[in-house]
């Protein structure tokens, strides 16, 4: 049998709150004019995209797949005429949800923003 191994995103996400984190930290040592907190900018808005886009069609692939194997497996099983082996193979299912939805994203770099100035005041 296949087993399921499902790991969904998750609300917020984190990979939007660190990123957010940092660029608000970069932004709040080195100014909004820095060329290090444009660095910091692209890097967070490359990440959150990669979290809703392709991270998010992969794991619609993986669960198509996950029921095209599921469904040869059934077939597989109701064909057999002979008795299982003692040893049987160990398979993987691919991981679904990988990605996050918008929402998620969202949330996860507010989450980012607003503890990075909460720590900011609490620590100046």
């Amino acid at each position: 049998d296949w087993r399921l191994i499902t790991s969904t995103g998750g609300m917020p996400s984190s990979h939007s709150a660190a990123v957010t984190a940092l660029s608000t930290g970069v932004a709040l040592d080195h100014g909004m004019n820095s060329s290090l907190f444009a660095v910091s900018a692209i890097f967070a808005v490359i990440t959150m995209f990669d979290a809703t886009g392709v991270r998010r069609h992969a794991g619609e692939q993986a669960t198509v797949i996950n029921r095209l194997v599921r469904d040869f497996n059934r077939f597989v099983n109701e064909a057999k005429d002979f008795p299982k082996s003692h040893q049987e193979e160990k398979q993987k299912k691919l991981k679904e949800l990988l990605g996050h939805q918008p929402i998620e994203v969202f949330f996860g770099g507010l989450t980012g923003i607003v503890l990075t100035l909460l720590l900011d005041y609490l620590v100046m």
